[in-house]
């Protein structure tokens, strides 16, 4: 999610869960062999962590890909579903699926230089190119062509003109069955599904059908929500973490990134959602909102935020 999951994301909701894959916002190849900052960065405790790259090159996929994997990532992931005007231009995203060809010859340039997974993740069709054999045709070329043996279908179809980004988010219909049929037709395939999830239940429905769950904006705006997920999904019979401690466990990864010349506020800005419906969150988003931009903002500024909860609460 572009602007939404970076490090400090990441690290953040590492916390919450130890088990669960995490993934980058989609970095372009663009970017990583000519951009300025250093795209492939990353805290050590992210892992298990999958770079999602954009582009449509093969040679420049396979460059980025190498470098991700001597970087240390667990996974690459080419994004095929993202409908934005910007990634269009660039001739990556979900215009890709009209390209099941070229899709294929980037997934196998990338598996041929690399030994972690390479993934796809798509949209169930474009524009009016949505038929369960687009899908099928796009998913069966991509697999047998460039090997992609794992697929994460985002399960609304996106319209390449006329919706913007957040519209295709939420105005295409959710098809989760087209999900279930293709897991059915490609048993061979592990197939995840994403979109429109918005709890754990939702997620153990899903994957009664299927054999993953990608859980994106739920998971941000609400990141409590990861905190049962060892337990729940991945059967850990460790204690649940209580919002209070997540937050006190951040102090000193805030100190540190603080003290290497980060904002405060680009830090804190993911934290903003872990007190959801609860008792005090709007004093909680309030008072960090307000302060964490000031010059010199540091610590104190969330331990304040923090004592605006309720005592009860911190215990929830």
């Amino acid at each position: 999610m572009l602007d939404w999951t970076d490090r400090h994301c990441r690290y953040f909701h590492r916390l919450l869960s130890s088990q669960t894959l995490l993934y980058t916002e989609m970095v372009t190849t663009g970017a990583i062999i000519h951009g300025k900052g250093d795209f492939l960065a990353y805290n050590e405790e992210e892992h298990p962590l999958a770079l999602q790259l954009g582009g449509s090159n093969p040679v420049d996929l396979a460059r980025c890909a190498k470098l991700a994997q001597e970087r240390g990532y667990d996974e690459i992931n080419l994004n095929v579903g993202c409908p934005s005007d910007r990634v269009q231009n660039g001739r990556f995203g979900a215009c890709l699926m009209a390209e099941p060809e070229l899709v294929a010859q980037c997934v196998a340039a990338m598996k041929a230089v690399v030994d972690i997974p390479v993934t796809v993740k798509t949209r169930i069709g474009i524009d009016d190119q949505d038929s369960y054999e687009f899908l099928i045709h796009f998913v069966t070329v991509v697999s047998e062509q460039g090997g992609c043996e794992q697929f994460t279908i985002h399960a609304r179809k996106a319209w390449l003109s006329g919706l913007s980004p957040k519209e295709n988010r939420e105005i295409p219909p959710l098809d989760y069955p087209r999900a279930y049929q293709l897991k059915q037709d490609f048993p061979q395939l592990t197939i995840a599904v994403n979109g429109g999830v918005k709890s754990l239940a939702e997620a153990k429905e899903h994957l009664q059908h299927l054999d993953g769950v990608m859980i994106g904006r739920e998971a941000y705006q609400s990141p409590y929500l990861l905190a049962e997920v060892d337990q729940q999904i991945f059967g850990l019979d460790t204690p649940v973490k209580k919002r209070s401690q997540v937050v006190q466990e951040m102090y000193p990864y805030i100190e540190q990134q603080l003290a290497q010349g980060s904002y405060l506020g680009h830090i804190t800005r993911h934290m903003l959602g872990l007190f959801q419906n609860m008792p005090g969150a709007r004093q909680w988003r309030r008072h960090i909102s307000e302060n964490a931009h000031k010059a010199g903002a540091g610590i104190e500024v969330v331990e304040q935020a923090l004592a605006k909860i309720p005592y009860q609460e911190l215990d929830v």
